[in-house]
């Protein structure tokens, strides 16, 4: 799902399992797709074996995951049945489903149905399909969603058929591209399509060469979607049969995919959930910027989320750190495999250099690959990270870029978007002071910096949130979706400081890499910094010159580390040295929570992304 993302859909499927065998699986996908990788879903329901009792508990489920398209389909006959009967209490038909969601939910759901260009396993004869259809939409269906085909002409005279018949909601033609010889045609004859004489002669001499079938085959089915856009139909429905490779090769093929890997098209500069409740979300701390999934899942349980301006409350709190889906990803083997086993701190900077040099993927503190974002500091990062300074988030200031910018564009377009420089890094104990004198003689740098116990250092003016990211855009109020703020920090210090000491525990008590690790999380500081000027594109790595960490090449001292007061260290209690008073729990974490604010709009109830005159592309699980 996360690679759909990446690709730009308009909405991804999430197909239902015959008698809802399945349904606690789609469900779940549905809510992590929506919420967690603000994926629009399109959730199938069909009527084999499902009474209405268990139809309810599927629409239930979907709208509370933030779900507003429902596919209804009749489904496919159970496979020990030869023939389709509808269950006991339950739906004969399709349209029996669609206007059920529509009595029960209203205008909530989009009801996307099913259109057979090329008749289906049970009923060929065209004219009754067509009825079907029209019943269909008739009954509530907002959107056609069509079986496979291969043969344009085929389809675009069965949709000339569709709009005489007074169907004029949207039709989104179902694309298969072809991965190998033997499932192109296994799927062929399963939907019973029309294979195009030409299509066999391009693929049948090449039929056991698996790379060259999907290389002809992409040329193949780029070529049929050209043709159907340029009949006017601007949606595209690939079904990806959980392959992504041959959709991926389609849709570069047909200039659909971005130069950097990101959607071409991004409402605001971070990942935004589709979440219920959480599509009008437009203002977020910048410290989760790699780790989405794990913000998502800390302020799952709020009422209200900051729409428009971050907001003075300081509840509801941020959830606990021990929730599934916050906590270091994968296995400790795999974790040694991907970061190594350091055994000085220069093997630990090295590392850093790595991920920002695109070897190596992942941080602990960062889920994903760095972006194209970073380039124009990357020399900077990397020198950095040489001297013994851990960068862990950063973004450069930028001065009124378009809003269809492919690196740092968001939002509608015609406007500019501003970001001031930001760095977070974590800061060897004996260097944290010499650095604060430096930033507190600039009046146009903030900086906070705390350590694991909860001793906070800070020259902001107060406890409110400071934008380091807005964009102006026309007819419409300054929209400023990053900040930096003293609550959420001190949420995200105690996030940042565990993702570390689970790095730790990926090695053995008495392996050097973890006491090397282990030391670093008990006695560093983790900084971030401000420059709001931000015309200043490198301000900020100035105050780093001449500063080293010393002896980084000398291996970990296991035992002087185990006689260290930071091995025995008790949690004491925090500190803030500007003179605000906070309320502290025994480890220095803020025990009042965060501060937020927001009020709720309901969200959209209709699949704009089926608006016409729009190229939108969609894909199926």
């Amino acid at each position: 799902m996360d690679r759909m993302h990446d690709l730009g859909p308009s909405f991804i499927d999430v197909t239902w399992g015959a008698g809802g065998r399945l349904s606690h699986l789609t469900c779940e996908m549905v809510n992590v797709a929506q919420t967690v990788y603000g994926l629009e879903t399109c959730m199938h329901l069909t009527c084999t074996d499902m009474e209405k009792e268990k139809v309810d508990d599927a629409l239930k489920e979907a709208y509370k995951a933030g779900c507003t398209n429902i596919l209804a389909l009749r489904g496919d006959p159970p496979r020990e049945k030869e023939k389709w009967q509808a269950v006991k209490g339950g739906f004969q038909y399709a349209r029996d489903l669609v206007k059920y969601i529509k009595e029960k939910y209203g205008d909530h759901f989009d009801i996307g149905v099913a259109g057979y260009p090329e008749g289906c396993e049970d009923q060929q004869d065209e004219d009754i399909l067509l009825d079907h259809l029209k019943e269909k939409v008739d009954a509530g269906g907002t959107f056609i969603v069509t079986q496979m085909f291969y043969n344009v002409d085929i389809f675009l005279a069965w949709v000339r058929k569709v709009r005489e018949k007074g169907i004029e909601v949207p039709i989104v033609p179902g694309i298969m591209p072809i991965h190998t010889h033997a499932s192109f045609l296994r799927r062929a004859t399963w939907s019973n399509c029309h294979i195009p004489d030409s299509w066999n002669e391009a693929l049948d001499p090449i039929k056991n060469d698996d790379a060259a079938v999907r290389e002809v085959g992409k040329g193949l089915i780029a070529d049929m979607c050209r043709k159907i856009m340029d009949a006017g139909i601007m949606h595209l429905h690939f079904y990806t049969m959980n392959l992504a490779q041959a959709t991926r090769m389609v849709l570069e093929e047909l200039d659909l995919t971005s130069s950097n890997g990101t959607p071409t098209k991004k409402a605001l500069p971070w990942r935004q959930s589709l979440g219920l409740n959480r599509r009008e979300e437009d203002v977020r701390p910048i410290f989760w910027k790699n780790r989405n999934k794990s913000y998502i899942v800390r302020t799952q349980d709020w009422d209200e989320f900051p729409n428009g301006r971050w907001g003075d409350s300081r509840s509801p709190a941020f959830g606990e750190l021990d929730a599934y889906g916050i906590g270091l990803k994968g296995t400790n083997e795999q974790n040694r495999k991907l970061w190594g086993e350091p055994r000085s701190l220069r093997d630990v900077a090295n590392l850093f250099i790595r991920f920002l040099k695109k070897e190596v993927q992942s941080l602990p503190w960062s889920e994903s690959p760095i972006t194209s974002e970073s380039d124009t500091i990357k020399n900077e990062l990397v020198d950095l990270n040489r001297r013994g300074f851990l960068t862990i988030n950063s973004q450069p200031s930028v001065n009124g870029v378009k809003s269809n910018d492919p690196t740092y564009g968001w939002g509608p377009s015609g406007g500019y978007c501003y970001q001031k420089a930001y760095l977070e890094l974590l800061v060897a104990p004996e260097l944290i002071s010499k650095l604060i004198g430096r930033i507190e003689k600039h009046e146009g740098i903030t900086y906070y910096a705390v350590n694991k116990t909860g001793d906070l250092r800070t020259n902001a003016p107060g406890d409110g949130p400071n934008a380091v990211t807005w964009g102006v855009f026309p007819g419409k109020e300054i929209v400023q979706p990053t900040i930096v703020e003293t609550i959420s920090f001190l949420a995200w210090k105690d996030e940042a400081f565990r993702l570390g000491s689970d790095w730790a525990r990926c090695h053995s008590n008495s392996s050097p890499s973890r006491h090397l690790i282990d030391n670093i999380m008990e006695n560093w500081y983790l900084v971030n910094i401000v420059h709001n000027d931000f015309h200043q594109t490198h301000g900020i790595f100035s105050l780093f010159d001449e500063l080293e960490v010393a002896n980084m090449d000398q291996p970990s001292d296991l035992h002087e580390f185990m006689n260290s007061d930071s091995a025995n260290r008790e949690p004491t209690t925090g500190t803030m040295t500007n003179g605000h008073s906070t309320k502290h729990s025994p480890t220095g974490t803020l025990m009042n929570g965060y501060s937020k604010n927001g009020h709720i709009t309901k969200g959209p109830t209709t699949n704009g992304q089926l608006s016409n005159g729009h190229s939108t592309v969609s894909t199926q699980l």
